[in-house]
């Protein structure tokens, strides 16, 4: 038998998986790793502590199965977008990572703003200056920390960090590389024109290419350290929301992914390239060769579940722990008992700042209409409602450009909770599928590399003969009607409180 690696890097742990040549999950393994802030707003990570737990992930993968990791033909990657990974000359990380969530980078978007526009930006790079992106980053390190700018010579996304430790080599490709605000969307290379105009290297970016494409190779110390074959394969993979589109089986037009992980995403397949010239959208390649999509993100979405269990969840831990339930489950069902709307309570999810559609690092969360009969379980229904919200503020952008909208396949922790899949289905107003396996973007790169290494011809055929939906929810019309209405309300909150919002984080950071 043959099998398959995915490695998938995410923003708080990696994640391995095993899959076999037929598509069949055999077994994963993760490990997990800190999210350094060391200031308000910002959010970074050591690199090499990627690696390590990498290689502890692999590790424990291959025990834990009984695989002989000889079998493997193939390795796929993915991972969190946008962050920087800066090298020297000697390929050693200068400082860590300056990752997607972090807001630092106000300034050098409003500069990107003024100095390119919207015009140039569009036609360039397909997409508007945002905090997360790269290139701000770049330009931050440039004016806060010049010795480390003077000493850049190579700049990596995060899951290439991963690829480079694995093969020695530097490469990326088009669907996180579109990411960046250096990489020309519509014509699938790097944009001359916008490294020009931001004074940037452009050989500090490595090589992009499609994301079945064999980029490189394991070393032999590598194969030697983690008992694979020398020379197997690593394609190019996706960053985590294009793989994680593979993964579930969102390769042709109709289907839309909805994302429920530390942030939320809706993705729409394209089989052209798609700009939203208002900018509310991102418009990236997809890591279908010759593919593209269309994204709207949310910062905060199963993100928002877990603080209010971290900060309020002690009764619901105890319980779950008592049932043998998740905690999670527990709390979903107290949500359920609670009526649509939440008894007139909205919650906005903006706790990390917020990207689509409003672009605005500043904006904050909020619970609105509290009155003395709102109990836990009804804030628990209105933060579950809130994020639901926030995902068809992208649905909605979607359906303004003509965007076909069939079906929505969910995936991520937050996917788990039926509760949460039926919320989405009346406030999208469109059927929610689950999936038989949800390992999304590790599975979506183990098929990558499957194509890669000749396995399938193409990825495809491999999602339609391997991905199986378990569950559809239709949305309830009553639902649906009763939730349009706390929608037009909901819509009104970001406006209203714009300004309160931005002056509480300047006196924040009067502080510091």
């Amino acid at each position: 038998m043959k099998y398959l690696l995915g490695i998938d890097l995410g923003t708080s742990s990696v994640k391995t998986i095993l899959v076999d040549q037929e598509g069949r999950m055999i077994g994963s393994e993760t490990a997990g790793y800190p999210l350094e802030q060391p200031f308000p707003g910002w959010a970074e990570q050591n690199p090499k502590v990627w690696w390590y737990a990498t290689v502890a992930a692999l590790d424990g993968l291959f025990k834990k199965s009984g695989v002989d990791p000889r079998q493997i033909e193939g390795i796929g990657l993915s991972g969190q977008m946008h962050g920087s990974v800066f090298l020297d000359e000697n390929k050693q990380v200068l400082r860590p990572a300056i990752l997607w969530c972090d807001q630092r980078t106000a300034a050098e978007c409003e500069w990107i703003e003024k100095n390119v526009g919207p015009e140039k930006w569009n036609r360039w790079v397909a997409n508007r200056p945002l905090t997360g992106f790269t290139a701000p980053k770049i330009l931050w390190v440039k004016k806060h920390e010049p010795e480390i700018y003077r000493h850049i010579r190579h700049i990596l996304l995060p899951k290439d960090y991963i690829r480079f430790r694995l093969t020695g080599e530097l490469a990326t490709e088009v669907s996180d590389a579109s990411g960046t605000l250096l990489f020309d969307v519509v014509r699938r290379t790097w944009s001359k024109e916008m490294f020009d105009v931001l004074d940037i290297p452009a050989d500090w970016m490595p090589a992009a290419h499609e994301s079945h494409f064999v980029s490189s190779v394991i070393t032999s110390e590598v194969a030697d350290r983690l008992g694979l074959k020398k020379g197997v394969p690593v394609v190019g993979g996706g960053g985590d929301n294009a793989a994680g589109a593979v993964g579930t089986g969102v390769v042709k037009t109709g289907r839309v992914l909805v994302s429920l992980g530390t942030s939320g995403v809706v993705f729409a397949h394209s089989d052209q390239p798609l700009v939203d010239i208002e900018n509310r959208l991102h418009s990236f390649c997809h890591a279908v060769a010759g593919k593209w999509h269309t994204m709207g993100v949310i910062l905060s979405a199963a993100e928002c579940l877990k603080w209010w269990r971290t900060n309020v969840g002690q009764q619901e831990e105890q319980i779950a722990k008592q049932s043998g339930r998740s905690v999670y489950d527990v709390m979903c069902e107290a949500a359920d008992t609670v009526p649509p709307g939440s008894n007139g309570l909205l919650f906005l999810p903006y706790l990390l700042g917020e990207r689509t559609p409003y672009a605005d690092p500043d904006a904050r969360g909020a619970f609105i209409g509290m009155t003395l009969r709102h109990d836990k379980a009804a804030m628990t229904r209105a933060v579950l409602e809130g994020v639901a919200f926030a995902l068809r503020d992208s649905l909605e952008i979607m359906k303004q450009l003509q965007i076909p909208l069939s079906e929505i396949r969910v995936t991520g922790g937050g996917a788990k909770s039926k509760v949460w899949r039926q919320i989405i289905a009346d406030i999208m107003g469109i059927e929610v599928v689950s999936l038989a396996v949800d390992e999304g973007p590790a599975y979506g790169a183990a098929l990558l590399a499957g194509e890669g290494a000749g396995l399938y011809p193409s990825v495809e055929e491999a999602c339609e003969n391997f991905i199986r939906t378990e569950d559809r929810i239709l949305p309830n019309p009553e639902r649906l009607q009763r939730y349009d209405e706390y929608y037009k309300i909901y819509r009104q909150m970001y406006g209203v409180l714009q300004n309160q919002f931005h002056r509480l984080s300047e006196l924040e950071k009067q502080q510091y």
